[in-house]
């Protein structure tokens, strides 16, 4: 049985530095992409405080064969099962392959709203190869919820999956 709980005093980079290492344990040797998506999205959701959607969206093909992002595991409410490439914040991070920290989701243009109570947003892709497979997506019912440290610490996360996803 695994028990990771942070404390919650912990400052952002310990807490980050502590999600890595969880994640690295939990990950290392296991060869099921979902699997290894699984468990880091309840990783985060147990170590980023103040998130109502945590999880995965994967590089998949569209049926007209073009690619497109497919939900992966996450931990939240229900969530759109496809995204085109380009579109929302989750899209756009894929299609910049950069990292997309949002304060306030409405003033995005093109915001994808699958949980009315998100205000802002982290998407982080998951590079491989210098392709994107795949991007991590973080919402919060809070404005502003997500800073530089939380983008660094999703971002060395981000590396440490390319491989394991």
């Amino acid at each position: 049985m695994y028990d990771f709980r942070p404390d919650p005093a912990l400052e952002p980079a310990e807490r980050y530095r502590q999600l890595h290492d969880a994640a690295a344990a939990l990950t290392e040797g296991e060869c099921d992409s979902v699997a290894n998506m699984a468990n880091v999205a309840a990783l985060i959701w147990e170590y980023v405080p103040a998130l109502n959607w945590a999880g995965f969206y994967r590089v998949g093909a569209a049926r007209d064969g073009s690619a497109e992002l497919v939900l992966g595991p996450f931990v939240g409410r229900p969530a759109c099962i496809r995204i085109p490439i380009g579109r929302g914040v989750c899209g756009a991070a894929a299609a910049e392959g950069k990292t997309q920290l949002v304060e306030d989701v409405h003033a995005f243009p093109g915001h994808i709203a699958c949980d009315a109570a998100s205000r802002s947003e982290l998407v982080v892709p998951v590079l491989r190869g210098g392709e994107v497979i795949a991007v991590i997506d973080l919402d919060s019912p809070d404005p502003a919820r997500f800073t530089a440290d939380d983008a660094a610490g999703i971002e060395t996360l981000s590396g440490l999956l390319a491989d394991r996803i």
